[in-house]
């Protein structure tokens, strides 16, 4: 697995995301999420929001995947 491809599966599940995606082992992560959907959700319906864009390839091509998960507001700020 690469950061390129989980960026495209993650701006597929959610359209109009702007999705970066860091790691360089091939298992680990770290993904910034900026997504208008996000509104008014809490972290970890957000965080639950992007997984479901990756199905089962969590746990198992990704090991892991740190999210920092935002609206365009937050980060605009």
């Amino acid at each position: 697995m690469n950061p390129e491809t989980i960026r495209h599966l993650i701006e597929t599940g959610l359209p109009g995301a702007e999705v970066a995606v860091v790691g360089d082992d091939g298992v680990h992560f770290e993904a910034r999420v900026v997504y208008a959907g996000f509104v008014g959700k809490l972290p970890i319906a957000r965080h639950r929001m992007v997984y479901a864009t990756l199905g089962d390839k969590m746990g198992g091509e990704i090991h892991a995947l740190a999210l920092k998960t935002l609206t365009p507001d937050e980060a605009a700020r």
